[in-house]
């Protein structure tokens, strides 16, 4: 499959659904509108196991003692006599083993009978799978609640057998919570026990309603607040439960729900239609149900007489043009059928919109399986294959149908399927945007100069997905293919990209599309900008022929999380990877220590400290005399020495991520946690990373150029820079306002004439007092009207230019940071030709972004090395000086400094490593959560960890003989550099609260 192909089924996929989603006036209907009048509102329905769902034990207890001729009335007076200690309660929670309980159990029922009961017996039959079958119209009342969107949870007072499972012999599936008292060590009528359910549910007292056979149960749920229904007679009870609910609780239909109120079609005039298609003789009430299932046409249910019916009809409200056109649709299904394609048999088409207030279609119901999960939980791999493999002969069907023989050769136009699909879905996107996905604008710009050369034309579904289709419920066949809203003449392989998606989607991606109509579709818009990073990603691979370098089976969902939901890992479980190849092992797996690297990198880690040992740290304190001497504003000539030796010995431009380099053209190929490891090496020492060409903000510049800039660009800027024979600086930050927010800056940038005009103040430009530095990117707005994200853009300014003044440079902490510096800089009417814009007007933030890809945790890497290299001093110092008569290494409180910076250090290393991984195999996007935390944390661990060291050194700590006091410095400078702390707290909080 090409990736073009795959990259625009993305990408319509997100235009649906940011765009469509939007655009209509339908809005899924809340629990409280589509209640029937005069009914409580209930969220939740709670059930006692034994007596409600299973039969009562109670019943059960009667009939074993009439077969084993014990005394009527002996176990149930066991059951509840005796207080809280009696053997039944302590059984029930978790207090007595099988064992214990059957041995005290048996002496209380022996006494009551004056002779010796086989208690174990008893046990056996009320666990046996006879008696603990779940009552059939249970189930299906729990199968009518949940379609409804209700939550169910069964609140049983249970106990563990012999193997120590606990006694619950019910589907777990059909409810969202699970108590049993044997593992909460509490019963009913406990208080707690029912706070806890409720808890758990996440409902109020009052929303919902408690079953049970047993009194005093039901008092103490009353008590809290909560409804109560008394379970004598199971029919009985449920008639009760359904006058509570307001919905009936029998005929069940797999899939659908009662009609919502905005959804609801006459049914007096429908009948009436009903009667004269299909003859006389169907007589009866009429039937109507809703599908939940699909997101588009609303689909009903329909039973009438003996006949079980589907109709389709067009949604209520406004409407995009051509959309929803069932008639398109019944034309296709009928022509499919005698095609010998499996799709619903379709037995007549409605165009008079007066019979039910729009277009209708009716077909027969089929009756099968549709899977929802793409995973298919549950099917071991044998049946997932079968399952997929009939898949995918339907698809290869459709794709083979004779056009002509159809009659659907004008079903749509022949050629350039995707262009027109690409052209269609960005003018629905650009109708209906609400706020800028700079991927998405990404992709609006590259699909049209990438697309497919050769295309083919058939029958395509536009929407062919697992659960668009209805399987055999005894095998895998293919019985119906659902869902032909989208159909038309296109490029068949786009049905095949569509099929792909699930398979690199987030298990908890919602694949929502058009129109929609189910309630899940509210939270479609907020899929859009996952949907669209996924297409650019694959974009980038594209263009690079990444997939030349790289494992075909990378995979992007995120892979791994610290935080369980129902199992250790939140990634779809169906991905089949294959086995990474050397090269590539850790964009799979955390590597914890340089040792576990891949062969070339593990290389170049070694070669990386052979040369910090033999090179940069016996020239540490040459350096740092220059920083203060007469002469600090010329670079010193050792390091343009050493930077030579480092090109040589192949240690050079390190930092540049092979997702922005994959053919390995301007770096060396690392990933992010590859490099996380060599990054931290070179923190060691506050020269090295310019040694080696890694250091910022050069890094950070060259990767806008990789990403970004034309090939003009690259050829005057990019080359230099990444031959180290220029530096660079980037003007963002500006004194009038709060820089912490990107969107604040004032400088300007006005079109003139073929130039752009460039006024403002900036400060803290690092590097910009360099005598070496020859290029300024500097951001201003260019349209302070545009929305708040596109007014910015972004120019490469050389530093000759007329109109810049560099006034002085900023001290942090008294340290000028010299030859580089953080200078103050002026731009009046600074000049520069129309074509050294970034990517053109108002595309300043996107590149902004884009620029803190990799190097958002640059820092935090060298971090690392700070820190580490603290401790190592601060072991060495300590270790070799003596205090108060005994050496520092043997005071209590430097051995709980170095016992904690070791823990903290290691915590901190684990989360930068996270981070990188999650960058390499998900991508920036996926791995926001962890850049923040370690944006937040890695600067606060230095900042310990030195300070702990400088202690120990005393004085000589403060001074420029080692280098603590420029890491203490720089760690604190860090916590405002990359961002106040404030922000990065916040992106935390809430990426947490939408978890």
């Amino acid at each position: 499959m090409g990736l073009r192909r795959f990259i625009q089924a993305s990408y319509i996929q997100c235009a649906r659904t940011s765009g469509i989603l939007k655009h209509v006036r339908y809005k899924p209907p809340s629990l409280v509108q589509w209640r029937h009048s005069g009914s409580s509102l209930y969220k939740a329905v709670i059930f006692d196991m034994g007596g409600v769902l299973l039969p009562s034990p109670y019943r059960m207890a009667v009939e074993w003692e009439v077969r084993n001729r014990i005394p009527p009335g002996t176990i149930k007076q066991a059951l509840i006599s005796g207080g809280e200690n009696r053997p039944w309660l302590r059984y029930m929670r978790g207090e007595l083993t099988s064992v214990e309980f059957l041995h005290e159990f048996g002496q209380q029922c022996s006494e009551i009978a004056n002779f010796s009961v086989p208690v174990d017996s008893f046990l056996s039959d009320l666990t046996s799978s006879q008696i603990s079958k779940q009552l059939p119209i249970m189930t299906e009342a729990l199968e009518c609640i949940r379609a409804e969107g209700l939550k169910t949870a069964v609140l049983s007072n249970n106990f563990y057998l012999h193997s120590g499972v606990s006694f619950l012999p019910l589907d777990r599936n059909q409810f969202d919570v699970v108590i049993e008292s044997c593992r909460e060590g509490i019963c009913k009528p406990d208080p707690r026990i029912y706070t806890l359910c409720l808890e758990r549910l996440g409902v109020q007292p009052k929303e919902s309603i408690f079953l049970d056979d047993i009194g005093q149960n039901l008092k103490a749920a009353a008590q809290l607040g909560i409804n109560t229904v008394k379970v004598d007679d199971p029919e009985a009870a449920l008639k009760e439960l359904e006058t509570c609910l307001g919905f009936p609780l029998r005929g069940f239909v797999p899939q659908t729900r009662l009609v919502r109120p905005t959804m609801e079609i006459p049914k007096g005039p429908l009948q009436k239609y009903l009667e004269e298609v299909l003859g006389g003789q169907t007589t009866g009430p009429l039937i109507l149900r809703q599908f939940s299932h699909g997101q588009s046409n609303p689909t009903y249910y329909i039973k009438f007489g003996d006949r079980n019916l589907v109709l389709r009809k067009k949604p209520p409200g406004s409407l995009l043009p051509s959309a929803h056109a069932v008639e398109r649709e019944y034309r296709v299904l009928k022509a499919l059928a005698e095609a010998r394609v499996p799709v619903p048999k379709v037995l007549t088409l409605c165009e008079d919109s007066s019979i039910i207030g729009t277009p209708f279609y009716l077909m027969e119901y089929c009756t099968g399986h549709i899977y929802k999960d793409p995973s298919l939980p549950g099917l071991d791999p044998g049946q997932r294959r079968a399952i997929y493999t009939a898949m995918n002969k339907v698809l290869c069907k459709i794709h083979r149908v004779d056009l002509k023989a159809a009659g659907l050769e004008d079903y749509g136009k022949h050629g350039n399927y995707v262009q027109r699909q690409v052209q269609t879905w960005t003018k629905q996107y650009r109708a209906t945007e609400t706020h800028p996905i700079p991927a998405m604008e990404r992709l609006i710009e590259w699909l049209p100069l990438h697309l497919p050369g050769n295309q083919k034309t058939t029958v395509v579904h536009g929407d062919f997905r697992l659960d668009n289709l209805i399987f055999h419920p005894e095998s895998p066949e293919v019985l119906a293919v659902l869902d032909w809203e989208l159909s038309t003449l296109g490029d068949p392989i786009s049905d095949v990209a569509y099929n792909c998606m699930a398979h690199y989607l987030p298990s908890h991606f919602d694949i929502l599309k058009g129109q929609a109509s189910s309630a899940a579709a509210e939270s479609g818009g907020k899929q859009a900008e996952l949907m669209a990073n996924l297409a650019w990603d694959f974009a980038t691979k594209e263009g690079f022929r990444v997939f030349k370098e790289c494992p075909a089976a990378k995979p992007l969902a995120r892979p791994y999380s610290t935080w369980t939901r129902n199992g250790a890992f939140s990634r779809r479980n169906y991905v089949t990877m294959a086995p990474s190849t050397p090269a590539h092992t850790s964009k799979a797996h955390l590597i914890l220590s340089p040792d576990g690297l891949p062969g070339r990198a593990q290389d170049l880690y070694h070669k990386l400290r052979r040369f910090m040992d033999s090179y940069v740290y016996p020239a540490e304190q040459v350096l740092r005399d220059h920083q203060v001497s007469q002469s600090r504003w010329t670079p010193h000539p050792l390091i343009e020495e050493l930077k030579g030796r480092a090109k040589s010995e192949g240690l050079w431009n390190l930092f540049l991520a092979v997702e922005n380099d994959p053919e390995v053209k301007y770096g060396a190929g690392l990933t992010n946690q590859e490099f996380a490891h060599l990054c931290e090496l070179m923190g060691t020492s506050l020269f090295a990373p310019e040694i080696f060409n890694c250091s910022a903000p050069d890094t950070g510049n060259m990767e806008v150029l990789v990403r970004y800039g034309t090939e003009e660009q690259k050829e005057r800027w990019l080359q230099p820079l990444l031959d180290g024979k220029i530096r660079s600086c980037f003007a963002m930050t500006e004194p009038q306002v709060a820089s912490s927010d990107a969107t604040n800056i004032e400088s300007s940038v006005i079109e003139e004439k073929g130039f752009y005009i460039l006024n403002g103040h900036k400060w803290w430009i690092s590097g910009a007092l360099d005598p070496r530095c020859q290029l300024c990117v500097f951001m201003g707005k260019t349209d302070p009207e545009a929305q708040r994200h596109k007014q910015q853009s972004m120019l490469l300014v050389p530093m000759d230019t007329p109109g810049i003044t560099v006034t002085r440079p900023l001290s942090v902490f008294g340290e000028e940071d010299p030859p580089a510096g953080h200078g103050e800089i002026f731009f009046e009417n600074v000049r520069v030709p129309k074509e050294y814009i970034l990517l053109g007007p108002g595309r300043g933030f996107e590149i902004a972004q884009g620029r803190l890809g990799p190097g958002r945790i640059h820092h935090c890497m060298r971090l690392m090395g700070y820190s580490e290299r603290a401790l190592a001093l601060m072991k060495e110092r300590v270790m070799s000086r003596v205090a108060f008569g005994k050496p520092l290494a043997e005071q209590g409180t430097i051995l709980e400094d170095i016992a904690k910076s070791r823990a903290e250090i290691e915590q901190a290393r684990l989360l930068v490593l996270k981070a990188a991984l999650l960058m390499d195999t998900a991508g920036n996007k996926a791995a926001a959560l962890e850049i923040a935390m370690i944006k937040m944390v890695a600067p606060l661990m230095a900042l310990r960890v030195i300070d702990r060291a400088i202690q120990a050194f005393g004085a000589a700590g403060l001074s420029n003989d080692y280098p603590l006091a420029q890491f203490f410095a720089w760690a604190r400078a860090l916590r405002l550099a990359d961002g106040p702390d404030e922000v990065h707290r916040t992106a935390v909080a809430k990426l947490e609260l939408k978890r």
